[in-house]
């Protein structure tokens, strides 16, 4: 409940994690301007939707989740900010409920645009940004886990792929306030950082002195109190040698690693002019595995991309059977409008990307069990997350490799880690049983 006189504003994000930092940092500079955060089913002075532009289906989630802000607040200036709003500015003015539109480049100004500017779109030109602007959070409110945006933009123009075009060229930031931020959040109690970018293997590249997410990691590790720093999706090629051995030999890298594969097909992976084949993410894959017992491995899949015949579709079949993932994420092919994917002649139809993506879900859904069958008898460490399982009212961890353990447990763990022997496996979760309960120190 807001204070009597306070200016409130709420919030709803869609999309990626960097999404996620990102609200958090405006949400931090207007708390600074003397906003009061209220949550996003209560009225609020001002409501900021940060939007995801990356599939039409994020499209259409963006457009529900506007006309739902206006419907709960309906005399709020309703903001709309993200990778929508910069890729497609008129689209989203031209919504009534609209009342002003911030692109990415200028997400940054948004406490000073509340503050009577008579324009209502501002999107300036991201390409042009060199730095990346990140206001420090000192906490994250009600969160185990706390989001680390060291890096945005990116160096690649994949055949199917609108965020460079909605996040600009790669740049990251400063390893000093990278390691400074860190720090105030694990003081702060979040004993897991999550690494966030868009081409997070790039981080450094751009900086003077140059550097990489190599020597980053290994300062990073040296924080006390920090059990699992996570990295969100790297690139194949990113895996130098040096890389593989810091995520390979230090305690406190999180053993799971998210790898977009998208096809496997070479033929495929060409079109889609990503920089990699087969051969290289299939010995990547096997040497992560061999290196990291019980590794928890995600992929990203695009089914149905232009030209993708049957053939190459059962490529990527047998190589996601083939190897250890534990999840998948699998996205329907949608063209996306300044994208080289989007002009290509030979479209594959709806019906034939309704069913591949099927095919893949399913077998996601079976790799999926397997891994979290492979866990029974395992002690783990686990972070216990900020609530409850509404079904049973155990509490909810997370372990390194990044499968959710419920278990019963007292409300002093939250928030909090706690030793796990996984004991069976339920729908999606596994089944724990609570072995040592307390802070667990980082290793190295």
């Amino acid at each position: 409940m807001a204070e009597p006189g306070a200016r409130t504003v709420s919030f709803a994000t869609l999309g990626c994690r960097l999404n996620q930092v990102d609200t958090q940092q405006i949400q931090a500079a207007l708390e600074a301007r003397g906003f009061q955060t209220v949550a996003f089913d209560e009225p609020a002075d001002v409501v900021v939707v940060n939007t995801c532009t990356v599939t039409a289906r994020a499209e259409f989630s963006d457009r529900q989740m506007i006309r739902r802000a206006a419907r709960v607040s309906n005399s709020a200036t309703l903001v709309v900010t993200g990778c929508w709003a910069q890729t497609s500015p008129r689209d989203v003015a031209a919504m009534a409920e609209v009342d002003l539109v911030v692109g990415n480049a200028d997400k940054h100004r948004l406490p000073d645009l509340l503050d009577g500017v008579a324009d209502r779109v501002h999107v300036t030109d991201i390409a042009r940004s060199r730095t990346v602007d990140a206001a420090p959070i000192g906490r994250i409110t009600g969160r185990s886990r706390a989001f680390l945006k060291v890096q945005d933009g990116c160096q690649h123009r994949c055949a199917f792929c609108v965020v460079p075009l909605a996040r600009g060229a790669s740049r990251s930031v400063d390893a000093k306030r990278v390691l400074d931020q860190a720090q105030l959040l694990v003081e702060a109690g979040h004993p897991e950082l999550v690494l966030t970018g868009v081409d997070l293997g790039h981080y450094g590249a751009d900086l003077l002195p140059r550097t990489s997410l190599a020597t980053l990691l290994r300062r990073l590790a040296e924080i006390p109190g920090l059990r699992w720093i996570r990295l969100s999706s790297l690139l194949p090629a990113y895996f130098t040698p040096e890389l593989v051995e810091v995520v390979t030999a230090t305690p406190a890298i999180a053993p799971h690693f998210h790898v977009p594969l998208q096809s496997g097909s070479d033929r495929v992976l060409r079109r889609m002019r990503r920089p990699y084949d087969t051969r290289i993410y299939r010995r990547l894959v096997e040497r992560l595995a061999a290196a990291r017992p019980r590794l928890g491995l995600g992929a990203d899949v695009i089914a149905g991309f232009p030209g993708e015949t049957e053939a190459d579709f059962a490529d990527t079949i047998a190589l996601v059977r083939d190897l250890p993932f534990s999840y998948l994420h699998v996205f329907p092919y949608s063209p996306r409008r300044g994208t080289e994917a989007a002009g290509l002649g030979d479209q594959v139809a709806a019906r034939l990307i309704t069913r591949r993506s099927r095919a893949l879900r399913e077998l996601g859904r079976a790799k999926n069990a397997e891994f979290r069958r492979s866990l029974v008898g395992a002690v783990e460490d686990v972070l216990v997350l900020e609530a409850r399982e509404k079904e049973t009212g155990w509490l909810v961890g997370l372990t390194g490799n990044y499968v959710e353990v419920v278990f019963p447990g007292p409300e002093r763990l939250m928030r909090n880690l706690a030793r796990v022997r996984v004991a069976g496996v339920r729908g999606g979760r596994a089944i724990g049983e609570l072995e040592t309960a307390g802070a667990v120190r980082a290793a190295g």
